[in-house]
């Protein structure tokens, strides 16, 4: 049972990045799936989240009309598109899941429904 978080790079201010979520080992398809970022030294911050039936989403409002958050659950992966980026989006970037299939309505809470988390991928920002 695993989530493997890919696509990070460095990228010009401006640019575009798409992060994948890949999991294994359990039914996408029943989970909420979650993206957070983390600075060193600093706790993790909800970026994005996207409920598993329904398909609601929950964004931060410093990524809302710029990111996006889907799924397709037959290949077992959500992605996170990230245009526009900043300087300050670079961070290490970090999904995980919540087994009970929902969001938290604020980016601010998504942390604490979060059982499985996979490892980070580095996204760089250059100005």
């Amino acid at each position: 049972v695993q989530l493997q978080a890919s696509g990070g790079g460095l990228v010009q201010a401006g640019g575009s990045l798409r992060l994948s979520c890949l999991a294994s080992g359990f039914t996408l398809s029943e989970t909420a799936i979650g993206w957070f970022r983390q600075a060193s030294g600093k706790e993790h911050e909800g970026v994005a989240c996207i409920s598993a039936r329904s398909g609601r989403t929950t964004y931060a409002d410093s990524v809302k009309g710029r990111f996006t958050i889907s799924r397709d659950n037959t290949e077992n992966t959500v992605y996170l598109q990230m245009d526009n980026l900043k300087p300050e989006d670079a961070n290490v970037y970090y999904c995980a899941r919540d087994r009970s299939g929902y969001c938290a309505s604020s980016a601010r809470y998504l942390y604490y429904g979060m059982d499985l988390w996979g490892k980070g991928t580095l996204v760089t920002v250059s100005s």
